[in-house]
């Protein structure tokens, strides 16, 4: 496995288990289609469908104990391009159709900062994002 399918592998972990944490209640992980995928989907404590774009880095920590962020930008978040948004768009109103759900629903970003020499993470929650390109 890449590098990099490893850290988001890592980062849908902990996503999943700070979520669960929070009460929010698992429904499914990595639902694909074919022009795209939601990381993971969740039901909040008002029982409304949250999708979940899971964004992750590892970091190291330097012997001064500040964190050094192994990619460019220091906001995972921010890589999601339009291009991704209209894919998320149709996955997740191909969810909804599919699973015959109506009302409210939001998207959140995770973002998650990894540590894995000390096994450690940050994480930063984007709530009810909206999907606009």
């Amino acid at each position: 496995m890449a590098k990099h399918n490893e850290v988001g592998k890592i980062g849908e972990g902990i996503a999943k288990e700070f979520l669960m944490g929070k009460g929010f209640i698992f429904v499914s992980a990595n639902y694909r289609k074919p022009y795209g995928e939601i990381d993971l989907i969740f039901k909040d404590i008002s029982n409304k469908y949250v999708f979940i774009e899971v964004k992750s880095v590892s970091w190291e920590t330097p012997t001064t104990g500040n964190p050094s962020v192994s990619h460019e930008t220091p906001h995972p978040e921010e890589n999601i391009h339009p291009q991704k948004i209209q894919r998320l768009k149709r996955v997740i109103q191909t969810y909804l159709v599919s699973h015959e759900i109506v009302g409210d629903w939001q998207f959140d970003v995770i973002a998650v900062f990894l540590d894995q020499k000390n096994q450690n993470a940050k994480i930063r929650h984007l709530k009810n994002i909206i999907l606009e390109t």
